[in-house]
């Protein structure tokens, strides 16, 4: 959950109402994620456009790539960013056939004409699980946003696996961490508190509902793309400053298939 954005913004007209949530949150992950798809856009699951746009500007002054993948791809804002740093084609691919209906009807990616003097790249969509994905190594760029919460820890090298299984050499995986909020803060709280209910959630009932924001730690993220055979690089994003230690807000890691 973005940290700029709080939970009463999931109850605004738009959003989804509390009855909805509950029945989404007593749902399978894929079930729950296709009774939401209508109203996503409208809640604080959605990444934020200020962390789009400073990826997208970040992956611009290392660009332009050929073909981009945006895995776990829910509604298409990241598809909407790799239009810009990709000349060819861009793929997003999601397990949720209801964010792939609505990201197909919401995405007209319109590319920067410097970078696509031909045109903007063709877009497709593929409905696939992120730890079975289904392509060959065809893509020169990989980005995900906001959806490693829903994998395991155990799940990290299968996963990392299979996205450098769709690189090609010298391709990069891509994606934005968040620097984790202060345990003054009330945000560090409220996160301990979502985990919280969602693993008692979990022991009580079936199926699973796996979201967990507080399981996808650097350090380990870092370890565990070493370990799948990434050269791993971290960049600053600046346009979110510094915190008190002098240590960046916000991240993007690059994980470069040798």
């Amino acid at each position: 959950m973005p940290v700029s954005t709080t939970l009463t913004e999931m109850f605004s007209p738009e959003g989804p109402s509390l009855r909805e949530l509950a029945v989404q949150a007593l749902s399978s992950v894929e079930h729950g994620y296709d009774l939401l798809a209508p109203k996503f856009d409208h809640t604080p699951f959605r990444t934020p456009d200020a962390v789009l746009d400073a990826v997208a500007a970040a992956l611009a002054r290392t660009g332009p790539y050929a073909t981009g993948l945006d895995l776990c791809c829910g509604t298409g804002a990241g598809v909407e960013v790799l239009a810009r740093v990709c000349r060819e084609s861009v793929t997003g691919v999601d397990f949720s056939a209801g964010m792939l209906s609505v990201a197909r009807e919401r995405v007209r990616p319109v590319g920067d004409p410097a970078a696509h003097p031909d045109g903007r790249p063709s877009v497709s969509w593929v409905r696939a699980d992120a730890r079975a994905l289904p392509f060959r190594p065809a893509f020169d760029l990989v980005t995900s946003y906001g959806a490693f919460g829903h994998f395991l820890p155990e799940e990290l090298p299968g996963l990392f696996a299979q996205v450098r299984s769709a690189l090609r050499p010298g391709g990069c995986f891509a994606f934005p961490v968040l620097a984790p909020p202060r345990p003054s803060s009330p945000a560090f709280w409220a996160l301990l508190g979502f985990d919280a209910v969602m693993r008692v959630r979990n022991a009580l009932w079936r199926p699973p509902f796996v979201m967990y924001y507080r399981a996808f730690r650097l350090g380990d993220v870092r370890r565990e793309l070493e370990r799948a055979g990434f050269r791993v690089e971290l960049e600053a994003l600046p346009e979110f400053g510094r915190r008190g230690d002098g240590s960046p807000r916000a991240r993007l890691v690059r994980a470069v298939k040798p």
